[in-house]
């Protein structure tokens, strides 16, 4: 059960209405490493989790993304409240709407003339939130990993928006945001390596002879030797064809029936190697010569 707290988990200042801030802000409210794409990551995962102690924590987390999108929605609101008036009572003449729409490059038509001032579920770009934006697999050891993930992603976007801005408040909670993220993955990272063992990542045990192996796909040059490919548990070989000493092909067995139709189609289906037939891209080249041309 949830329930409605009318005071936001951090207070939010903004000093100066600033509509095209506010665009950018809505990255995290309708994207992919906003607030909303957490929230909803953990509450399914939480959902279906078996654990009553993960199962609490994804909940907990869940929820006070549900608060830190309330923030930031806070913040785009505020930041078009002023414009949000003016648009709705018609107060500018429309050169001057025009300008304010479009000054320094700022795009914010997206939420002033669409949404009215309002935060859409969209990222800065307009593109509305989706829930292919949750990576959810079912695997604790796989998901917590990707939790770890995305919460470090958000971090950056978080820096990302402080630094765009000069707004004393705006920065204040903007920083407690980003903080929090730090503070979601040590819960994570606690949470993963509590899970013994929890490498690799699902039941199944590896195939031995590949399982610590670096293959060095790239040519023209020495390799550098690093601890992710020749270091503890690594060793590093040419990944050249075929790896597991077979020839490299595909096979397949096909029974009577099967090869008969195989052998029919690629029959009538064959190239001629001996044929050059003039083409119509040829006829309608510039470049085709003359003598082609019948």
């Amino acid at each position: 059960m949830f329930m409605h707290n009318r005071r936001l988990q951090y207070t939010v200042r903004v000093g100066v209405t600033n509509p095209g801030l506010a665009n950018l802000m809505l990255e995290q409210f309708g994207g992919p490493q906003g607030e909303l794409a957490a929230a909803m990551r953990y509450f399914t995962q939480a959902v279906a989790e078996e654990d009553p102690g993960r199962k609490d924590m994804l909940y907990d987390i869940a929820t006070e993304e549900l608060s830190h999108l309330e923030i930031i929605g806070s913040i785009v609101a505020m930041l078009n409240r002023g414009a949000k008036g003016e648009l709705a009572e018609a107060v500018d003449e429309q050169a001057e709407l025009y300008r304010k729409l479009n000054s320094a490059g700022n795009d914010s038509h997206v939420t002033q003339l669409l949404y009215g001032g309002g935060p859409p579920l969209t990222n800065s770009g307009g593109v509305p939130w989706t829930a292919a934006y949750i990576d959810t697999i079912g695997e604790p050891t796989a998901d917590l990993r990707s939790n770890i993930a995305a919460e470090a992603r958000a971090k950056i976007v978080y820096e990302r928006l402080i630094n765009v801005t000069e707004d004393p408040g705006i920065r204040d909670a903007l920083g407690f945001l980003m903080t929090r993220e730090i503070a979601h993955q040590k819960s994570f990272e606690k949470a993963l390596y509590a899970i013994t063992p929890n490498f690799p990542p699902g039941k199944m045990p590896p195939v031995p002879e590949f399982a610590s192996t670096y293959f060095k796909m790239s040519h023209g040059g020495e390799a550098v030797e690093a601890p992710w490919n020749s270091g503890t548990g690594l060793s590093m070989q040419d990944g050249e064809p075929a790896v597991d000493g077979g020839d490299g092909n595909a096979w397949v067995e096909l029974d009577a029936s099967e090869q008969t139709s195989l052998t029919a189609m690629a029959t009538r289906l064959q190239s001629d190697p001996e044929s050059d037939p003039t083409t119509g891209a040829e006829l309608g080249s510039s470049a085709a010569p003359p003598e082609d041309i019948k």
